[in-house]
């Protein structure tokens, strides 16, 4: 075998399948051209990116930025018009760009294309611009850029793990070409924004809220990684559209649930007068796809129930797996945050990883940080403290419950009461009503904390007419359901209302600044960046209630005399950069007298220190 091995002149080796491999290398210099569509091709590349190659590189690439001496030592010469222009010039033909389109979506392709070609570029136009491109590059326009993401789909901008990877997420992980990854933002895609299940098309969520932690918190591009958990979809629209870039089957669903609860209940069930399992409390909240059920069962509904539960286990598994693959791979320090999983996902993932890994859920935690410090600030304008005003919330999901509850503990901190007393101040409905006492039994976990004694009420003026809140949050997903009655009770009831009609997307906001007097648009931007910034320069390895508190107290404190007297709660955007700083100084701050900061020695100015870990994007000058 040596020896014919030996004699073999050919210029290529023949495969299993006989087909020829091109290696394209030294010895091969034309073997591109010769190559076939039936031919395997190696895919080299150079370890030093020049020439043509360095343009295509959206880290490296300066475009007509590329001074006289760069384009001599890397060989770009004729490759670029002669012109040399500064990055201060291209940001305004970028911007020019931009504004000649239309419609919002142009606007949003756009940005993403420029992402693709130059990515220091991109941040610098979306820091320079960031309140007018803020809307472009995340909601409202992300929304419609996730239902329209197969047919405006360019390059992969992160990691799709999907039930094909069950198994090996490890090695998928490590395909990934950035290895000092320090924050991971994931979805499932099953509950985007108010706009439902848009599969492994979510991924647009991750990479808008990663861009946002680098534009706004400073975060390092290369630290970031979005990543979509793709277990399938419900979305009908989608499984039969073929630009649909995931799983075209059923998702996987995945309440966390004990196998053996599980098979107790369904036999118990199924016959009457027997326990062999006591290990399921007698009365179900819910049964969603049918696992659960209170009537006999026949022996093939036990088969097929019993399959559905393998179902939710593989989603549990998935997740589990990799939770345990992230950590392994990047460390303990690495930031994971879990964005748009529907309600029973959102609530158990958290729950069960916060004690083990540095998580953190802008749905439920970002965004009651944000309206908390809206809130505290719209004290210094309506007087009185937040344990003096009562609250009402239309939504009672991730957003509303992790509003309420963070509330609850801030209160309590301030007037030593019992967490349990605090919340009677707090109501919330949802799409049955108020929730009250008489409900408790069939109310899912998250929401029984909630259920106080009071008569059922179905609608939402009815509740506002008799709770009679001070503050009203909308965090429903449906739009235009803080009518003008509803509003108008607000006010006859209250010399100065506070109504915040939070969600997202614009379309599924419950009244518009038009239609309500508020004082300023709450938005989670204002919090997660300079919240992962202060855990990742802190080293903090777990996320603490206190850190969620000191982030709102940061922001509040970033509200001027001048905002104030214009009717502001929340400080300017065009100064973002410098609130995510004190943000993250504070977080961190935290995290040290918390003991849960492993960055050592402290440094003596946690403001210098969080400017002095931001990324910014002016370009480098290259050897």
């Amino acid at each position: 075998m040596e020896n014919e091995m030996k004699n073999d002149d050919s210029p290529v080796v023949a495969d299993i399948h006989g087909c020829a491999t091109i290696a394209g290398g030294v010895q091969d210099v034309y073997g591109e051209d010769r190559a076939t569509e039936d031919q395997l091709l190696t895919p080299w590349s150079t370890s030093v990116a020049s020439g043509y190659t360095l343009l295509r590189d959206p880290h490296y690439n300066k475009g007509l930025a590329f001074t006289e001496q760069e384009r001599d030592a890397h060989y770009l010469r004729g490759l670029l018009p002669p012109t040399v222009i500064s990055q201060d010039t291209q940001v305004k033909k970028q911007i020019q760009l931009i504004r000649q389109y239309q419609v919002p979506l142009q606007k949003y392709t756009a940005m993403m294309a420029l992402q693709l070609r130059n990515e220091r570029l991109f941040y610098k136009v979306l820091i320079d611009h960031v309140e007018e491109l803020l809307p472009v590059v995340y909601t409202p326009t992300v929304g419609e850029a996730c239902q329209k993401y197969g047919s405006i789909f360019m390059r992969p901008h992160g990691l799709y793990i999907s039930l094909k990877e069950k198994g090996k997420i490890l090695e998928v992980l490590r395909n990934w070409p950035e290895r000092k990854i320090q924050v991971i933002v994931v979805t499932d895609g099953e509950r985007i924004l108010g706009l439902g299940d848009l599969g492994c098309q979510g991924m647009g969520i991750p990479v808008g809220k990663l861009a946002l932690y680098t534009a706004l918190g400073g975060v390092r591009p290369s630290s970031c990684l979005p990543i979509t958990i793709d277990v399938g979809t419900n979305n009908e629209k989608l499984l039969n559209d073929e630009l649909y870039i995931g799983l075209k089957h059923r998702r996987a669903t995945g309440q966390v649930c004990d196998f053996l609860s599980q098979l107790g209940h369904i036999f118990n069930c199924s016959h009457p007068g027997y326990r062999i399992f006591n290990l399921w409390p007698s009365t179900i909240p819910e049964d969603p796809v049918g696992l659960y059920t209170t009537r006999p069962m026949s022996r093939w509904s036990i088969i097929m129930n019993l399959y559905r539960y393998f179902l939710f286990q593989e989603y549990a598994e998935l997740l589990n797996e990799f939770m345990i693959a992230v950590k392994k791979n990047y460390g303990e320090k690495i930031l994971v945050q879990f964005e748009d999983f529907a309600n029973h996902n959102a609530f158990d993932l958290l729950e069960k990883y916060r004690s083990t890994h540095l998580v953190f859920n802008d749905d439920i935690q970002g965004t009651a940080s944000v309206v908390l410090a809206g809130l505290v600030a719209a004290l210094k304008l309506v007087g009185g403290s937040l344990a003096d005003h009562k609250f009402l919330f239309l939504g009672a999901g991730e957003a509303g419950t992790g509003i309420a509850e963070l509330i609850a503990l801030e209160i309590s901190k301030r007037t030593s009461l019992p967490v349990d007393e605090v919340r009677k101040n707090i109501w919330l409905v949802d799409s049955k009503g108020l929730i009250v006492s008489s409900r408790k039994e069939s109310l899912q976990h998250f929401k029984k904390p909630w259920a106080h004694e009071h008569e059922p009420v179905n609608q939402l003026l009815d509740c506002v007419n008799q709770i009679k809140p001070t503050v009203l949050i909308g965090t429903s997903g449906q739009g235009k359901t803080f009518t003008k009655e509803v509003v108008e009770s607000m006010a006859s009831n209250n010399e100065k209302p506070i109504i915040l009609a939070l969600s997202n997307p614009t379309s599924q906001s419950e009244c518009t600044a038009e239609e309500a007097y508020t004082w300023s648009q709450a938005n989670n931007a204002y919090i997660f960046p300079g919240f992962g910034l202060g855990l990742i320069m802190s080293g903090t390895i777990r996320v603490h209630d206190d850190l969620l508190l000191a982030a709102s107290e940061a922001l509040a404190s970033q509200v001027t005399q001048e905002n104030y007297d214009n009717g502001l709660i929340f400080p300017p955007f065009t100064n973002i950069r410098n609130i995510s700083a004190h943000i993250a100084a504070s977080v961190a701050a935290k995290a040290y007298d918390l003991g849960l900061a492993t960055r050592l020695p402290q440094p003596k100015d946690l403001v210098k220190f969080a400017e002095s870990c931001m990324y910014t994007p002016t370009y480098r000058n290259y050897r």
